[in-house]
């Protein structure tokens, strides 16, 4: 057993071993496909923020590449450069093996993959479904050009197509299963529409407070009902979702005393970050603020809060845990998603909150 083979069992042993992996056939995908003949280079980022490009040439680089670990593999729609927004990456692959069990894929049916990336989980995709079965888009021409090649080159030849995630891939519809590993701030109705009825849309909601990985079963017509899985997980939002920058704003402000912690709010390992979601839809948070497009805004000053602009958004979130506290606590897990012809909600029992 070479050394990527020795990595790359331990790294499906560990994402059995935690529970990320139940189906056997994930599992020896996991051990059979090469990440590392999907991340030829990739990035991390060094403790003074600086980002450090890590090739096979790096004594580390096998080893990083089978860590359990996301790796950004573009920045600025350039993977030559060194730095700046990331736009592509090699997912977390406990969050990959989450998706994939959730997808439930069966002999036979036809995959949609959203967003190809580096290629590494259509080849997981192929191992299970088989290529021919297996269709992944990706918006970014140049991406989808090299995962093709690193596709080809390691034995995989799925169909791969460039265009807007959010329409789809009618050409080849109708498909079984839709995953996406991109977030969408609602569900494409293209996505449903293409998948057949009862098939299943796996994807992320782009929430800045309260993001959640979801499956949505799928009536044919662009409508479905599903849940909130219980195991959180960000991806880069399909670049038509992405969130407008904002920081906390200036100007005349109320100043307040507070009990409530910024962590409980938009820490994603608190238990009422996804329903704070619920009460700031809109809201994009800092480490110590939060701002809304409509100019509202929250500076914590830990003991106390200021709150300028329109609304006060701090007042929102202590209502939101007060609500919380006494409907028992609700986990994600417990919410559901429903998409209709007059809206996308979230659900909880029969509260209803529009995406």
């Amino acid at each position: 057993m070479d050394d990527a083979e020795a990595l790359r069992t331990e790294l499906a042993d560990h994402l059995r071993d935690t529970g990320a992996l139940r189906d056997p056939r994930w599992h020896k995908a996991f051990r059979t496909v090469p990440r590392h003949g999907f991340l030829p280079h990739f990035y991390r980022q060094l403790h003074d923020g600086d980002w450090e490009r890590v090739t096979a040439e790096h004594p580390d680089w096998l080893r990083l590449v089978y860590a359990d670990r996301v790796w950004v593999t573009q920045f600025d729609g350039d993977d030559t450069v060194t730095g700046g927004t990331p736009t592509c990456s090699s997912s977390m692959p406990t969050i990959m093996a989450i998706m994939l069990e959730a997808l439930d894929v069966h002999s036979g049916q036809r995959v949609l993959e959203i967003g190809t990336g580096t290629g590494y989980n259509a080849a997981l995709l192929c191992h299970v479904a088989g290529a021919a079965n297996v269709t992944t888009v990706d918006v970014d021409p140049d991406i989808s050009r090299r995962a093709r090649e690193r596709l080809r080159h390691n034995g995989f030849e799925p169909f791969c197509g460039t265009g807007d995630g959010a329409l789809g891939h009618p050409a080849r519809a109708p498909y079984d299963r839709v995953l996406a590993t991109c977030s969408v701030a609602t569900i494409p109705p293209a996505w449903l529409e293409q998948c057949r009825p009862g098939g299943l849309v796996v994807t992320t909601l782009h929430r800045p407070i309260g993001a959640g990985l979801v499956v949505v079963t799928s009536n044919g017509d662009g409508t479905g009902e599903g849940r909130v899985l219980a195991e959180d997980g960000r991806f880069m939002p399909l670049r038509a979702h992405a969130s407008p920058p904002a920081s906390a704003g200036e100007g005349p402000f109320d100043r307040g005393p507070t009990t409530l912690r910024m962590a409980t709010v938009v820490n994603p390992a608190s238990p009422f970050e996804f329903f704070a979601g619920t009460a700031l839809p809109g809201v994009v948070a800092g480490r110590d603020w939060l701002a809304h497009p409509d100019g509202s805004w929250v500076r914590h000053r830990g003991a106390h809060v200021d709150q300028g602009g329109p609304r006060r958004l701090w007042d929102d979130a202590e209502r939101a845990l007060t609500e919380w506290r006494a409907l028992g606590e609700p986990r994600r897990r417990e919410f559901g998603i429903s998409v209709r012809p007059g809206g996308q909600f979230l659900t909880l029992g029969e509260r209803r909150w529009p995406l």
